[in-house]
């Protein structure tokens, strides 16, 4: 009688139990990135919107050259290095190595090509949208370019003041 009574009890549980088991990939949920129309108060304070209008160019300062110079060494130089050329500490860790951001003639690459791959990605870069604000992308692009012009600065492109104090 002692065997019998758990193999009723088994019996009996068996159907109740199989029939208690979901199959989790069918649950409802939300998904992050889809996007969604929602109040500007629904975003969380210091945010940025991940698809957010297109944002003009702002103008050319001192102020923007240095928040510039801080978000591309805070989110670039990892990986671009701090001079642009594309070996920076991650990439002497293993991880591959990006383009690099400054040519040899000097030169930048185009702005708005620059301010995009920021935004989007591009290869194995991540998009920053939801990380940089749109003007301290525009910041970082204006910074990259200053870092490309004094890379290869010539005494020709120094005012006449800066040639004398260099003497």
């Amino acid at each position: 009688m002692n065997a019998v009574r758990p193999v009723c009890i088994m019996a009996i549980s068996l159907p109740l139990l199989a029939g208690g088991c979901d199959d989790m990939s069918k649950q409802d949920r939300e998904n992050p990135y889809a996007s969604r129309n929602s109040a500007p108060a629904d975003i969380a304070q210091g945010t940025v919107p991940y698809h957010d209008a297109p944002h003009p160019v702002p103008p050319l300062t001192a102020g923007l050259l240095q928040r510039g110079r801080s978000e591309y060494h805070a989110f670039c130089a990892p990986c671009h290095a701090e001079t642009g050329n594309g070996d920076g500490m991650v990439v002497q860790r293993g991880f591959p190595a990006p383009l690099p951001l400054v040519t040899p003639d000097g030169h930048a690459l185009p702005s708005r090509h620059v301010y995009d791959v920021i935004t989007v990605g591009q290869g194995i870069m991540y998009g920053f949208a939801q990380r940089i604000a749109p003007e301290d992308r525009w910041a970082i692009v204006a910074y990259l370019h200053a870092l490309a012009r004094s890379q290869h600065a010539t005494r020709a492109d120094m005012t006449p003041e800066q040639q004398a104090s260099a003497q």
